[in-house]
């Protein structure tokens, strides 16, 4: 496995249910109604087209990690002219994807033909009209993608993608939390892996008193919601309509999550930095015993010379855990989407590199560090990683968790991810407890819903 951000992040977002029972409101998505133009106007693939030409250029958007997509899809097509953009991929919910196509929608012109977004929330937007412009996202379901190709999804992977029954978009990856953990450590200090939230504390409240400097997970990420309050069922983030979600971050669900997050950020344990930072690298390298995080930690993390470099047969995972007395469930971290515009002057174009880098085991299984969205590839992606030997276990914990990703936290256009950053993280940061937090963070979620047109119960 090759280093990467998060997809999605670089999630990185990649993203899941089955792997994505996950996303099943979204959707409530499915209610939003309204995509691509005109139905007067409607192309034989269900929106207006631009004049096409088979010949033309593809401009394709993608983040620095995904190059090597493009480079996969050139060596296999050499014949299609593709100029490639570089961009954040509205990493940690920065909405630079839909900040750019709103100022092409106001020019007229520029849209590229191909985008990636480490972001699953986006087809609440794309699929909608702007600034009386059709909307951006193509649909794909109309013909543009063969149904067989949608239909090769793993089931559910495809619902954050899904707007009053049509797909607009292809997951890249799947980003489903487990629990990955240092088998050599654990059985040095005689350690087990903790198999509910419960004995992940008093793993932590341990490792405080016996090895102090040794961590079980972090909290300086924009996703530690994801990892933490989705997997505790926490009701801050359930769409229940195309434009309504509910947010109660007052409940024991929450709350459990939250008071956990405060004993073990108090002993050091949990600490308050991104892995993404040298920081983190340089104190931390060697000193992993288990962290709770997405399938995409394997490459991006783990087995990264850059990051922390586990070496060859201590990495292992384990399924998420659960809450005493409850079944599993988990989050999502990403995972990643591809848009294709519904503006391009070549669709056959966009149409043939969108599939490619979603579904080729030219990328998926040979090159890509995530666990793939579309099936065939997946099962051939865990092969290979469990041949390679780098593992101290099997991967079969992280096929799993794909079927465990909790369905009531969905994706409506706000982004979770940056509510948490500009509220909570400065809070932890001054030394506050997430108890405490609690009612702030529900106050900031309404507030963002509200502005971005939901109604808030």
């Amino acid at each position: 496995m090759v280093g990467i951000t998060r997809t999605g992040r670089p999630r990185r977002g990649l993203t899941t249910i089955g792997v994505a029972g996950v996303m099943a409101v979204v959707l409530a998505l499915t209610g939003c109604g309204g995509g691509g133009g005109d139905d007067s106007s409607a192309g034989s693939y269900g929106f207006a087209q631009a004049a096409q030409d088979d010949k033309a250029e593809i401009t394709v958007w993608v983040d620095a990690d995904r190059t090597g997509a493009v480079d996969a899809f050139k060596k296999a097509h050499p014949d299609v002219p593709v100029k490639v953009v570089t961009y954040d991929g509205s990493a940690n919910g920065s909405n630079s994807f839909r900040t750019k196509m709103q100022l092409f929608d106001r020019a007229g012109n520029g849209w590229p033909d191909v985008v990636f977004s480490t972001q699953n929330n986006d087809a609440a937007w794309a699929s909608q009209k702007s600034n009386g412009k059709q909307a951006f996202a193509a649909v794909l379901s109309d013909g543009l993608i063969p149904q067989a190709t949608l239909d090769g999804f793993t089931p559910g992977s495809l619902n954050p993608c899904t707007v009053d029954g049509k797909v607009y978009c292809l997951r890249n990856d799947l980003a489903q939390v487990v629990l990955w953990y240092n088998k050599s450590l654990l059985g040095k200090f005689g350690y087990s892996v903790p198999t509910t939230w419960q004995e992940y504390q008093a793993l932590g409240e341990k490792v405080a008193r016996e090895h102090p400097g040794y961590i079980v997970g972090t909290v300086g990420d924009a996703w530690t919601p994801e990892v933490f309050f989705w997997a505790s069922k926490c009701q801050a983030n359930n769409i229940t309509g195309p434009k309504s979600v509910t947010v109660n971050t007052d409940s024991t669900e929450c709350k459990r999550a939250a008071s956990m997050l405060d004993t073990l950020i108090k002993n050091g344990t949990t600490p308050n930095i991104s892995v993404f930072t040298p920081e983190f690298v340089k104190k931390y390298s060697g000193k992993v015993l288990v962290m709770p995080g997405p399938a995409w930690y394997a490459g991006a993390i783990f087995n990264n010379p850059q990051s922390l470099n586990v070496g060859k047969g201590e990495l292992g995972v384990a399924a998420p855990p659960a809450w005493q007395g409850e079944p599993a469930v988990t989050g999502n971290v990403g995972g990643g989407t591809w848009f294709i515009s519904s503006h391009s002057k070549n669709l056959k174009a966009a149409a043939k590199f969108a599939e490619f880098v979603t579904t080729a085991d030219d990328y998926q299984v040979n090159v890509a560090p995530g666990y793939p969205a579309y099936a065939a590839a997946a099962d051939k992606w865990i092969k290979k990683q469990e041949s390679s030997g780098y593992y101290a276990t099997d991967l079969q914990a992280i096929v799993k968790a794909g079927t465990e990703i909790w369905d009531g936290w969905g994706s409506g256009i706000f982004s979770q991810e940056a509510i948490w950053a500009k509220t909570m993280t400065p809070g932890i940061a001054g030394g506050k407890n997430l108890v405490d937090l609690l009612p702030q963070w529900q106050t900031a979620i309404k507030n963002q819903a509200q502005v971005d047109g939901y109604t808030v119960k």
